[in-house]
Protein backbone atom coordinates (compact mmCIF):
# COMPACT_ATOMS: atom_id res chain seq x y z
CA UNK A 1 0.00 0.00 0.00
CA UNK A 2 1.32 3.46 -0.73
CA UNK A 3 -0.24 6.59 -0.68
CA UNK A 4 1.97 9.82 -1.42
CA UNK A 5 0.04 13.49 -1.38
CA UNK A 6 -0.70 15.54 -4.52
CA UNK A 7 1.02 18.58 -2.42
CA UNK A 8 4.62 19.89 -2.82
CA UNK A 9 7.06 21.41 -1.08
CA UNK A 10 10.71 21.84 -1.85
CA UNK A 11 10.62 18.90 -4.22
CA UNK A 12 9.05 16.33 -1.80
CA UNK A 13 5.93 15.76 -0.69
CA UNK A 14 4.15 16.50 2.34
CA UNK A 15 2.85 13.11 3.52
CA UNK A 16 4.23 9.80 1.96
CA UNK A 17 3.22 6.65 3.57
CA UNK A 18 4.33 3.13 1.83
CA UNK A 19 3.65 -0.05 3.45
CA UNK A 20 5.70 -2.82 2.14
CA UNK A 21 3.99 -5.67 0.24
CA UNK A 22 4.82 -9.54 -0.34
CA UNK A 23 5.80 -10.02 -4.23
CA UNK A 24 7.05 -12.81 -6.24
CA UNK A 25 7.61 -14.66 -3.04
CA UNK A 26 9.64 -12.21 -1.26
CA UNK A 27 8.73 -8.94 0.98
CA UNK A 28 9.31 -5.91 -0.92
CA UNK A 29 9.94 -2.67 1.68
CA UNK A 30 8.02 0.44 1.68
CA UNK A 31 10.53 2.91 1.57
CA UNK A 32 8.76 6.84 2.68
CA UNK A 33 10.14 9.97 2.16
CA UNK A 34 8.81 13.20 2.94
CA UNK A 35 8.08 15.32 4.91
CA UNK A 36 6.08 13.27 6.75
CA UNK A 37 6.73 9.98 6.26
CA UNK A 38 5.71 6.56 8.12
CA UNK A 39 6.65 3.65 6.21
CA UNK A 40 9.39 0.32 6.47
CA UNK A 41 11.97 2.76 5.82
CA UNK A 42 11.18 6.26 6.45
CA UNK A 43 13.05 9.40 5.58
CA UNK A 44 10.75 12.42 7.14
CA UNK A 45 12.41 16.01 7.12
CA UNK A 46 9.65 17.03 9.84
CA UNK A 47 8.63 13.35 11.37
CA UNK A 48 9.39 9.74 10.29
CA UNK A 49 7.90 6.67 11.66
CA UNK A 50 8.90 2.99 10.56
CA UNK A 51 11.22 0.14 10.84
CA UNK A 52 13.95 2.33 10.34
CA UNK A 53 13.55 5.94 10.71
CA UNK A 54 15.73 9.02 10.20
CA UNK A 55 13.88 12.49 10.42
CA UNK A 56 13.22 15.21 12.72
CA UNK A 57 11.33 14.01 15.37
CA UNK A 58 11.57 9.64 14.81
CA UNK A 59 9.92 6.75 16.15
CA UNK A 60 11.04 3.93 15.18
CA UNK A 61 12.72 0.07 16.32
CA UNK A 62 16.01 1.76 14.80
CA UNK A 63 15.95 5.64 15.27
CA UNK A 64 18.03 8.83 13.91
CA UNK A 65 16.48 12.12 14.04
CA UNK A 66 16.84 15.48 16.40
CA UNK A 67 14.20 14.04 18.84
CA UNK A 68 14.53 10.13 18.67
CA UNK A 69 12.49 7.47 20.20
CA UNK A 70 12.62 4.30 19.43
CA UNK A 71 14.67 0.49 20.38
CA UNK A 72 17.72 1.91 19.20
CA UNK A 73 17.27 5.79 19.12
CA UNK A 74 20.26 8.38 18.45
CA UNK A 75 19.34 12.10 18.15
CA UNK A 76 20.04 15.21 20.26
CA UNK A 77 17.09 13.98 22.51
CA UNK A 78 17.29 10.30 22.73
CA UNK A 79 14.71 7.91 23.96
CA UNK A 80 14.93 4.11 23.49
CA UNK A 81 16.04 0.73 25.30
CA UNK A 82 19.42 2.11 24.27
CA UNK A 83 19.87 5.77 24.06
CA UNK A 84 22.29 7.90 22.60
CA UNK A 85 22.46 11.54 22.15
CA UNK A 86 23.04 14.94 23.62
CA UNK A 87 20.55 13.62 26.11
CA UNK A 88 19.43 10.42 26.46
CA UNK A 89 17.03 8.49 28.31
CA UNK A 90 16.75 4.59 28.31
CA UNK A 91 17.64 1.24 29.70
CA UNK A 92 20.92 2.15 28.89
CA UNK A 93 21.77 5.90 27.78
CA UNK A 94 25.10 7.19 26.98
CA UNK A 95 24.93 10.99 26.71
CA UNK A 96 27.24 14.26 25.74
CA UNK A 97 25.24 16.03 28.62
CA UNK A 98 22.94 14.58 30.71
CA UNK A 99 21.95 10.44 30.22
CA UNK A 100 19.18 9.38 32.61
CA UNK A 101 18.56 5.17 32.87
CA UNK A 102 19.40 1.93 34.18
CA UNK A 103 23.25 2.70 33.03
CA UNK A 104 23.53 6.13 32.72
CA UNK A 105 26.92 7.35 31.59
CA UNK A 106 27.02 11.26 30.43
CA UNK A 107 29.57 13.27 29.91
CA UNK A 108 28.42 16.08 32.61
CA UNK A 109 24.83 14.73 34.72
CA UNK A 110 23.86 10.85 34.61
CA UNK A 111 21.37 9.95 36.87
CA UNK A 112 20.18 6.14 37.36
CA UNK A 113 20.49 2.63 38.81
CA UNK A 114 24.63 2.77 37.71
CA UNK A 115 25.13 6.12 36.99
CA UNK A 116 28.97 7.59 35.74
CA UNK A 117 29.78 11.26 34.95
CA UNK A 118 31.21 14.31 36.68
CA UNK A 119 27.76 14.54 38.63
CA UNK A 120 25.87 11.89 39.27
CA UNK A 121 22.96 11.03 40.75
CA UNK A 122 22.64 7.49 41.55
CA UNK A 123 22.11 4.78 44.55
CA UNK A 124 25.65 3.82 44.29
CA UNK A 125 27.03 7.20 44.59
CA UNK A 126 28.88 8.11 47.94
CA UNK A 127 26.91 11.56 48.49
CA UNK A 128 23.47 10.12 47.30
CA UNK A 129 21.84 11.98 49.58
CA UNK A 130 23.03 15.34 48.13
CA UNK A 131 21.86 17.27 45.30
CA UNK A 132 23.77 17.44 42.50
CA UNK A 133 24.24 21.46 41.07
CA UNK A 134 21.48 22.56 38.62
CA UNK A 135 22.32 21.95 35.18
CA UNK A 136 22.90 24.37 32.64
CA UNK A 137 21.07 23.98 29.26
CA UNK A 138 22.84 21.91 26.76
CA UNK A 139 22.61 24.90 23.76
CA UNK A 140 20.71 27.96 23.95
CA UNK A 141 18.11 28.91 21.67
CA UNK A 142 20.46 31.45 20.02
CA UNK A 143 22.48 28.44 18.19
CA UNK A 144 19.35 27.56 16.32
CA UNK A 145 21.20 27.77 13.06
CA UNK A 146 22.35 24.61 13.95
CA UNK A 147 19.00 22.97 14.07
CA UNK A 148 18.57 24.84 10.53
CA UNK A 149 21.62 23.03 9.11
CA UNK A 150 19.68 19.44 10.39
CA UNK A 151 16.76 20.66 8.67
CA UNK A 152 18.70 21.68 5.32
CA UNK A 153 20.45 18.61 5.71
CA UNK A 154 17.73 16.08 6.19
CA UNK A 155 16.01 18.20 3.42
CA UNK A 156 19.06 16.89 0.96
CA UNK A 157 18.88 13.62 1.99
CA UNK A 158 15.42 13.09 1.87
CA UNK A 159 15.51 14.04 -1.86
CA UNK A 160 17.93 12.51 -2.65
CA UNK A 161 16.50 8.96 -1.68
CA UNK A 162 13.33 10.21 -3.65
CA UNK A 163 14.90 10.96 -6.58
CA UNK A 164 16.71 7.48 -6.45
CA UNK A 165 13.44 5.46 -5.67
CA UNK A 166 11.55 7.42 -8.59
CA UNK A 167 14.69 6.79 -11.35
Amino acid sequence: MEYRSSANLLGLPLVHIAVGSSAAGGYRRGVATGWVAIGDVAFGVLFACGGVALGGITIGGASLGVVSLGGLALGLLAIGGLGVGVVAMGGVAVAAYAAIGGLAIGYEYAIGGAAFAPHVVSPLSPDHGSAPPIPRAPFHWSDATFLVVIVVGLLALARAVHARRNE
